[in-house]
């Protein structure tokens, strides 16, 4: 099961930090704004509780940091069709 407890977010920071990556998603997003790539199923109105998670991540050495211009969560997909994936897509664009 994946969570958000503190630790697993310390672990994950650790792990970005001490890799020297990059999250090229929050490079583009801040902090302060939500940021979720899942919502669960058992929400009826998954868009109106808007409780979701931050599951997927795309990470980059500086090198390629340096070329990332833009970045798309692609919330709308999360309704799609009558059995639209749980997770959206996250797009990052580079030169």
């Amino acid at each position: 099961v994946v969570s958000h407890t503190p630790l697993e977010t310390q672990k994950l920071d650790q792990l970005l930090k001490n890799g020297n990556w990059t999250d090229l998603v929050r490079a583009h997003i801040p902090h302060e704004t939500k940021l979720y790539s899942w919502w669960s199923y058992r929400a009826r109105d998954w868009d109106l509780s808007d409780r979701g998670r931050r599951l997927d991540h795309i990470w980059a050495t500086p090198d390629i940091a340096r070329t990332s211009r833009s970045c798309d969560v692609v919330r709308a997909a999360r309704g799609w069709g009558k059995k639209p994936s749980d997770h959206v897509p996250v797009i990052i664009t580079l030169d």
